[in-house]
């Protein structure tokens, strides 16, 4: 069986959403009472080369493969590629960059 590989185009950046074990992990707690559904988690599996006016003017794309990024239930279109479900979405619908950070006295 051949296995596929989905390339983004442009600004587009593929991510592969994480087990809600592992999403627990990750630190972040919805507040009680809130009616808008939880961000989700994910590893960026893939990243488009940007736009074409973005090198003219200074601008990278701000994840690379393997960042573990947050992003908002509403983002971008899941697609199922090789019975893997993966989402596709522009990097400016992402929230952020889930670093660890160093613990401060």
């Amino acid at each position: 069986m051949t296995k596929h590989h989905l390339k983004p185009l442009f600004d587009q950046v593929v991510i592969k959403e994480l087990e809600p074990g592992q999403m627990r992990k990750s630190g972040l707690v919805v507040p009680p009472g809130t009616s808008d559904q939880p961000p989700q988690h994910g590893i960026v599996l893939d990243v488009g080369q940007g736009v074409d006016w973005w090198e003219a003017a200074g601008v990278k794309m701000p994840v690379s493969r393997g960042d573990h990024v947050v992003f908002p239930a509403s983002a971008g279109a899941w697609v199922e590629v090789d019975d893997e479900r993966l989402l596709v979405c522009r990097v400016t619908e992402l929230l952020g960059v889930l670093d660890t950070a160093a613990e401060q006295d």
